[in-house]
């Protein structure tokens, strides 16, 4: 049998008294892409924290590739894991051109100093093609589209080589285009020889591409509804998940969410 990709058996993490994840328990195989989806204040960035190391669980079992956290150095794990997010994002440094940005990835340094190695430079540039922005590999951050910068961390987040790729919020300030352009790209990367498993941070269905085969429901720190896709993904289950009545509706393999208006009492 295949070792799974990711392993998480009864995460809880308390802080201060207040439960941020309560007895959380998540199984990603190979072969599968996984959408997270909740509403603001759900756990998402928490249960992310926890699965790079950076907050630690006050009970439960992370398991990484057959690798468990607390018995292997978890600063090798997290190289496994590439991450595309906001908070990444906001600290680039302005002048860094894109081949730069990349090449950093190796050693998830941030502002890269120095120069890249030969192999490095050739695996950056070869990262920047995958990520259909070859021609960008001089330019600085700073004059780079919204778009283009999210290609270029995933290019920076693949230079480790990671077994999986978790992308949090990343069609965040994206115009409708570009964040349909950004989706198709997803695609393509999924379906990559050898490409890493996606998990697809969001709350908005619409940004649900065809290439994603699994959902895991995330309400008030704990799951609500995990599984294949068409099974996990109703609309009586968004209905709880963002607290509202909901009507979902599928066409050609996308989503849309509609969210039915409340009947105002007679005064």
């Amino acid at each position: 049998m295949s070792v799974p990709v990711l392993d998480i058996s009864g995460l809880t993490i308390v802080r201060d008294g207040t439960v941020i994840l309560r007895d959380l328990s998540w199984r990603v195989e190979p072969g599968q892409h996984w959408v997270v989806l909740g509403a603001n204040g759900s756990g998402k960035t928490s249960l992310l924290a926890a699965l790079t190391g950076y907050l630690m669980p006050t009970s439960g079992e992370i398991t990484l590739l057959g690798h468990r956290y607390g018995e292997t150095d978890w600063r090798a794990l997290r190289t496994q894991i590439g991450l595309v997010s906001s908070s990444v994002r906001q600290m680039m440094a302005d002048p860094e051109p894109a081949l730069f940005t990349v090449a950093s990835g190796k050693h998830a340094m941030i502002d890269f100093w120095g120069t890249p190695s030969r192999a490095d430079r050739a695996r950056a540039k070869e990262l920047l093609a995958l990520t259909e922005c070859g021609h960008l590999a001089d330019r600085p951050w700073a004059v780079l589209s919204q778009g283009e910068r999210q290609r270029v961390l995933i290019g920076r987040a693949l230079m480790a080589r990671p077994k999986l790729l978790i992308l949090d919020e990343p069609c965040a300030g994206l115009d409708p285009v570009a964040r349909e352009h950004f989706l198709q790209f997803l695609g393509r990367l999924a379906r990559t020889p050898d490409g890493p498993t996606l998990v697809f941070v969001t709350h908005h269905v619409e940004e649900i591409t065809p290439v994603f085969t699994h959902a895991l429901l995330l309400r008030a720190g704990a799951v609500t509804a995990s599984g294949g896709l068409r099974r996990t993904l109703t609309s009586e289950r968004l209905g709880e998940l963002f607290g509202g009545a909901c009507t979902l509706s599928r066409a050609a393999g996308r989503h849309s969410l509609r969210v039915r208006s409340r009947t105002s009492r007679a005064m």
